[in-house]
């Protein structure tokens, strides 16, 4: 499967591989929205199987830096090897709130259905993310989402699949949240087009929690997820670069 102008993979591996709706076809579209340059360096914020590392470095040449908690780092050299990417990538296992990264490291941040499970928090943003990007720096996140909020809790047909605890938001509730910021400027907030070919990619998967979301999805019918797309750039004071 090709993505972008220069990034291709075996379906099987694709598939294998993926943790959720496709993220590379996610990243395609939202990097479509960002500014990405050869030479710069970007945190891929709970990359999972490194996939979307993958894409980012070989489709834009930057240098990322893969984090992810749950995948092992060593497994995921393994995957940047295959694809010749193992001196523009590396991959670091980090906790999203411990990220072991100095100030204005990198031009840009970029978390792919990931983010939802940490920054949902008020002041995660600026606290954990703003501080590591450099003046004029680039965030773009995309997270699974609402077309509106659930106005009265979770629907019954989909109480069976979702906990009350699971931060599925609209994008007009994630843009309300990252306005509160004084250290960014929000450039697009947006539903994603490719989302239900995302989500097909994923539940063609034999991955059992592929399995399990077939059914979630049919419940859905379509009525109420969305992909949101976030992008913004930040624009802190100088005094915080030093």
């Amino acid at each position: 499967m090709k993505f972008g102008n220069a990034t291709s993979f075996e379906e099987d591996f694709l598939r294998e591989n993926l943790m959720g709706p496709n993220c590379v076809r996610i990243a395609e579209e939202l990097m479509q929205k960002a500014r990405l340059l050869p030479g710069m360096r970007v945190l891929d914020l709970g990359c999972g199987t490194g996939l979307s590392s993958i894409f980012l470095a070989r489709e834009y040449g930057v240098t990322v830096f893969a984090a992810d908690l749950w995948i092992d780092p060593s497994d995921n050299y393994e995957r940047f090897r295959q694809f010749v990417l193992e001196d523009r990538i590396i991959p670091i296992h980090a906790e999203a709130h411990a990220l072991p990264f100095a100030n204005s490291s990198f031009d840009a941040v970029v978390s792919i259905d990931s983010f939802h499970y940490y920054g949902f928090e008020e002041d995660y943003l600026d606290t954990h993310i703003v501080p590591l990007i450099r003046r004029g720096g680039t965030i773009a996140v995309s997270v699974p989402g609402l077309q509106e909020e659930f106005s009265s809790g979770i629907p019954p047909r989909l109480q069976p699949y979702l906990d009350a605890d699971v931060h599925f938001h609209s994008c007009r509730w994630w843009k309300a949240l990252w306005s509160r910021s004084p250290e960014i400027t929000i450039e697009r907030c947006f539903s994603l087009e490719c989302h239900g070919q995302a989500w097909d990619d994923w539940l063609e998967c034999d991955n059992p929690h592929a399995k399990r979301d077939v059914e979630m999805m049919k419940a859905e019918n379509g009525d109420y997820f969305d992909t949101i797309g976030i992008v913004a750039r930040v624009n802190r004071e100088e005094s915080r670069d030093r």
